[in-house]
């Protein structure tokens, strides 16, 4: 089984007046097309880990390893190339603008990184959006759709450079029961169709129930690492 991503004895410290030591000797490796959450209690470490995991925040000791390449200490422009390239994100909250069109929302990232013609990048971006059932909203303004819809063209866009891994913070904590039950089918659609790896951090116990695994964080460390009861 292909590793994704891999962690090795990462460390975090807080530098204030005191040195606060936010993580704790942080390991663990995701495989190809697992679909993993992360949990624990508010201010256990949950984002810290996922903003270094996702190669935003470059100020950790330890080793971080994408697709078996070693990723840490590489330059700032390498490292925003790779997210771009191999890293999908979805937040809580989904970022678009506002005033672009869904089809322009979902072709940025690939604009940005400038692999593709035009044509090809707005054909992709048709695609992903008729994958996540939302091709007849391509031409609406981001503003004129509802939360549900805006998650599932975060997601679109999150999938338009065919990304290694996608990491969600809380993807589903500002929707309803109902299309937060539909964000869940997508990411384990993609799992098993798209042969996708999936890191999301959540509070909600019946999403990470369903996933592969869960790894439990508190107070900066890894406590548990579980298969899920769906498996």
């Amino acid at each position: 089984m292909k590793t994704v991503l891999e962690a090795r004895n990462i460390n975090k410290y807080f530098k204030n007046a005191t040195t606060f030591h936010v993580l704790k000797d942080i390991s663990f490796k995701i495989n190809q097309s697992e679909f993993v959450s992360i949990m624990g209690k508010s201010g256990c470490g949950k984002s810290t880990l996922l903003y270094i995991l996702s190669t935003m925040d470059t100020d950790y000791e330890g080793e971080l390893f994408l697709n078996n390449q070693l990723i840490t200490g590489q330059t700032n422009n390498h490292l925003s190339h790779i997210r771009n390239k191999h890293i999908g994100f979805v937040f809580q909250f989904h970022y678009l603008l506002s005033e672009f069109s869904v089809l322009e929302n979902v072709m940025l990232p690939a604009k940005k990184l400038g692999e593709k013609s035009f044509a090809e990048i707005e054909h992709d971006a048709i695609e992903k959006l008729r994958m996540l059932d939302i091709e007849t909203i391509s031409l609406k303004k981001a503003s004129h759709i509802s939360g549900g819809e805006k998650q599932r063209v975060a997601i679109a866009r999150a999938l338009i450079n065919n990304p290694s891994i996608i990491m969600g913070d809380e993807p589903t904590g500002n929707l309803d029961s109902y299309n937060a039950e539909n964000v869940f089918n997508i990411f384990r659609q993609l799992s098993i169709e798209q042969q996708l790896s999936l890191l999301i951090v959540t509070h909600d116990k019946d999403f990470a129930n369903k996933t592969d695994r869960i790894i439990e964080m508190e107070d900066g460390k890894l406590i548990a690492q579980t298969t899920s009861p769906h498996n």
